[in-house]
């Protein structure tokens, strides 16, 4: 007996270490990120403040950290930043993952989850092209296929570009489209609502477009971002109008902008509710941030 309570002793300890070892990695971890959601650089008390921590815990798992290399320390501001281990680590973690692939894959489980078509597009050389699609049970006629390339002012998609992308690589292609437009006499959007849809877009980080390419077909897009805020493929759900679910408030919303959350996230894009989103001319300006702010407020849930 005395042996069995010996050994049950001695068991204890090993137990106790390989829980609390878990459990400091998890913590670490959970700083490490209130860091990179914070921008990369904070002092202790906003770190303190956004883990729940007090501020001698986190000072302590901060100098573990940057012993490490996973955490440096801004000499002149005390502000606590990324390591370059933990770059270095990021870094590889990106260079293993192709965005169109990441983008591709995750189209299956969205199409099942609201039973409608749902397409990628990527930027090409010609504007956005479709690189992948996916269809719905449901019977619906489309004019658009892998390798199809969609118009920039009148679809989701096109417009979901023109607001995230610089100016230069899109306006030679609105310059064309306009072009065309006039001379087979066919009505586009002013340069005053697109301004107003760009904006738009860029508020709800959504863009639809009712019966774009089809009568009573209906299309919502959102924009899926990498880690330097740059978009690089758009989602979108393509459903009949009858079906009403293309909406701000439609039941498709939630999933796609889930979806594409999810998306950017992995691609190591830091969504922090003020992300500076590109505007026409390429930069992020201070009115963009305060936009994108709004985000959470007025997008539909």
């Amino acid at each position: 007996m005395a042996g069995r309570t010996t050994a049950k002793r001695q068991r204890r300890p090993s137990g106790a270490a390989e829980r609390g070892g878990v459990q400091s990695v998890r913590i670490a971890s959970f700083i490490l990120k209130a860091l990179a959601a914070g921008g990369g650089a904070l002092p202790l008390k906003d770190l303190a403040s956004a883990t729940g921590l007090a501020r001698a815990k986190v000072h302590r798992y901060l100098t573990s950290l940057r012993n490490a290399g996973l955490v440096s320390q801004n000499l002149d501001t005390g502000h606590y930043q990324i390591g370059p281990l933990a770059v270095e680590i990021g870094l590889v973690g990106l260079r293993r993952i192709s965005p169109v692939a990441e983008v591709c894959e995750a189209l299956p489980a969205l199409r099942d989850l609201i039973n409608q078509t749902v397409t990628v597009a990527v930027w090409g050389d010609g504007g956005p092209v479709i690189v992948a699609m996916q269809e719905s049970d449901h019977l619906i006629t489309m004019n658009i296929r892998i390798g199809s390339r969609l118009p920039v002012l009148t679809t989701a998609i096109g417009r979901t570009f023109l607001a995230h992308l610089p100016q230069a690589m899109t306006e030679p292609l609105v310059a064309a489209e306009r072009r065309d437009a006039q001379r087979r006499k066919l009505a586009l959007p002013t340069a005053q609502d697109v301004d107003g849809l760009v904006r738009e877009i860029r508020l709800r980080r959504l863009s639809r477009a009712p019966s774009a390419l089809l009568p009573g077909v209906d299309a919502i897009a959102a924009p899926v971002f990498d880690y330097r805020d740059s978009i690089v493929a758009v989602l979108c759900v393509v459903a009949r109008s009858d079906a009403r679910i293309t909406g701000w408030d439609g039941s498709a919303v939630r999933a796609l902008t889930d979806t594409a959350a999810q998306l950017s996230a992995r691609l190591g894009f830091i969504d922090k509710g003020n992300a500076p989103l590109r505007r026409a001319g390429g930069e992020a300006k201070a009115g963009d941030r305060k936009t994108a702010a709004g985000d959470r407020r007025v997008a539909p849930s």
